[in-house]
């Protein structure tokens, strides 16, 4: 097993005697039960991270961490943005944990005409909040030093100006009447960022479509099966991270 990762606040500790306290230290000591000379690794989830090993433990939420030197991991290329429409209920929730898992780079909530869940006001913010916090969580459980960026909300204008600047634009969409090229064949781009579009449960409207392709996007399918709008993004993101060398 690799180390378990836990999130520091502010720099990370450069080779010193470090305090893991919170509620990161509580679940360090209380729930993971870390012991004296096992190793952990510390991260501000920015891609500044280091080893460390357990020295001890005070009381139920203070781990004392004998801190190693501080190691900075790189942006990966090319960067994979996911315009996630707003699923029903906690759907969102498992997109952004799996999307996590996978290796996305960032995350844009999209609310979408066809979109039956709308954020606004305090729910807006308090969604907003739980997809972050899903990032962050799942960014720890699958050994991530830099968890992808969650944006705030983002309108389909603000969507096609994204995809208007990035090196491939793909709008995930299957229409029968209008056969769509398999994401699987089409060219990468030599640099640059890709950003993929996934539409609600009731697709992405004409209108929309329209927008899209006017900012440069293309529309694009996975395969013969149609994908839910909370694992679309998650299989398109494997797809890519396979065929840009990514996990390699």
């Amino acid at each position: 097993m690799t180390a378990p990762v836990f999130v520091v606040e502010g720099p990370v500790p450069d080779a010193r005697t470090y305090v893991l306290d919170g509620p990161e230290g509580r679940h360090a000591v209380s729930v993971k039960r870390l012991r004296a000379g096992e190793p952990v690794v510390l991260t501000d989830g920015l891609g500044a991270w280091c080893e460390g090993v357990v020295a001890g433990s005070e009381g139920k939420d203070r781990l004392l961490v004998e801190a190693g030197p501080v190691r900075t991991e790189p942006e990966e290329r090319p960067r994979i943005t996911v315009v996630q429409a707003l699923p029903k209920g906690d759907r969102g929730e498992l997109a952004v944990e799996t999307m996590t898992e996978t290796g996305v780079d960032a995350i844009v909530p999209w609310a979408a005409s066809r979109c039956i869940t709308q954020w606004r006001g305090e729910r807006g913010l308090k969604a907003l909040g739980k997809w972050r916090a899903t990032a962050r969580e799942a960014g720890k459980q699958s050994r991530r030093v830099r968890f992808p960026e969650v944006a705030e909300a983002a309108s389909t204008k603000e969507v096609a100006a994204l995809l208007a600047g990035a090196g491939l634009a793909v709008v995930l969409h299957e229409d029968r009447e209008h056969p769509s090229a398999a994401l699987a064949t089409v060219d990468l781009p030599a640099a640059g960022e890709i950003v993929l579009v996934v539409g609600p449960e009731g697709g992405v409207s004409p209108e929309e479509l329209a927008v899209f392709d006017e900012a440069g996007a293309r529309t694009c399918r996975l395969g013969r099966s149609v994908l839910r709008t909370s694992t679309a993004g998650t299989a398109a993101v494997a797809l890519l991270l396979g065929r840009t060398g990514r996990w390699s």
